[in-house]
């Protein structure tokens, strides 16, 4: 019975303390760790947010982008972290997709992170340069039957959730073509751009405003509906390759983060993305807001959903893991 006191009390105090932090939270800057390099979607994102919660809280919330390894980096940077609040993950896709193509992590994002909320929906474009003589999948296709392994596909990294699209449409479309990853999306748009690749993959946030201001060409677009921002690019399901996954932006924290800290920063960030400024700045990226919003407990579950999803998509594509 005593021992039974003891641990009641213990919880009582642990949850007590957890609810005395999150009163309190924050006290001091935050960080947002972005596993990517700046200037990509997932970093836009993270600096349209931190402004947001700058104003909502008084504390500094400081960018600090950790490209490499997928996204790998980052990621390890923020689940070996103190588990207060103080360093956040605001990330993609590229961390459900992570247990599926490597061995030795160094981190699970099952059970490291905490899901905090999702930012948005976010697409991948299929684009070309303006004056490219490609103007559907079609003939990105047609043109790989016959040029093969010469045509190329831009991604913004390694296995990253613009490999897995690249990948699938070769596959699906039963062709060669090579892919040529680069260190984020704004490193490899200047050879999309001067149409030193055949075309690029990458995320709406990234690339919409150059296919709005016609300094890129848009062919498809992944997911399973077109973007209110660009309704005249079809889907690959549209276009005829049967690959409707989607991607996201979305925040997570170390795991034993406590809740109430957690749920704090869920409805903060949720405030901030329901800002008419910021959801029109996602929908006029090609990216699509989250309505409602999500909470821990909906967010969690999509994203325990979405790492099996994507482990079916890299065994379709016969990937080994890398050690």
């Amino acid at each position: 019975m005593h021992m039974w006191n003891r641990l009641v009390a213990a919880l009582s105090f642990t949850l007590m303390a957890g609810v005395a932090a999150a009163e309190t939270y924050p006290t001091r800057p935050i960080t947002f760790v972005v596993p990517y390099s700046a200037g990509g979607g997932t970093d836009i994102m993270a600096r349209l947010i931190a402004e947001g919660l700058h104003k909502e809280w008084g504390q500094p919330v400081v960018v600090e982008n950790r490209p490499g390894a997928g996204g790998n980096i980052g990621a390890n940077r923020v689940a070996h972290s103190a588990a207060d609040g103080y360093t956040v993950l605001v990330t993609a896709g590229a961390l459900a997709i992570a247990p599926a193509l490597y061995k030795h992590l160094g981190y699970d994002p099952l059970k490291d992170f905490v899901p905090v909320t999702q930012i948005a929906t976010v697409p991948l474009l299929v684009v070309t340069s303006s004056d490219s003589p490609l103007n559907s999948i079609a003939d990105l296709i047609a043109l790989a039957k016959k040029d093969g392994a010469n045509v190329t596909y831009a991604t913004f990294g390694v296995q990253s959730p613009s490999s897995m699209a690249g990948g699938s449409i070769r596959h699906l479309a039963g062709v060669a073509m090579t892919e040529v990853p680069f260190k984020g999306s704004s490193a490899a748009l200047p050879d999309v751009l001067a149409g030193r690749m055949t075309v690029g993959i990458f995320d709406t946030v990234s690339v919409t405003p150059m296919v709005k201001g016609s300094r890129l060409k848009a062919l498809a677009i992944t997911g399973p509906r077109r973007a209110p921002a660009l309704p005249n690019v079809p889907t690959l399901v549209e276009s005829g390759i049967a690959f409707d996954t989607v991607g996201w932006h979305a925040v997570f924290v170390p795991a034993a983060t406590p809740p109430a800290v957690v749920a704090k920063l869920n409805t903060a960030i949720n405030k901030t993305l329901a800002l008419p400024k910021l959801r029109n700045t996602i929908a006029e990226n090609g990216s699509i807001p989250i309505e409602p919003p999500t909470t821990v407990a909906q967010w969690t579950k999509q994203f325990r959903d979405d790492v099996p999803a994507w482990d079916k998509v890299v065994r379709s594509l016969q990937i080994k893991p890398i050690d």
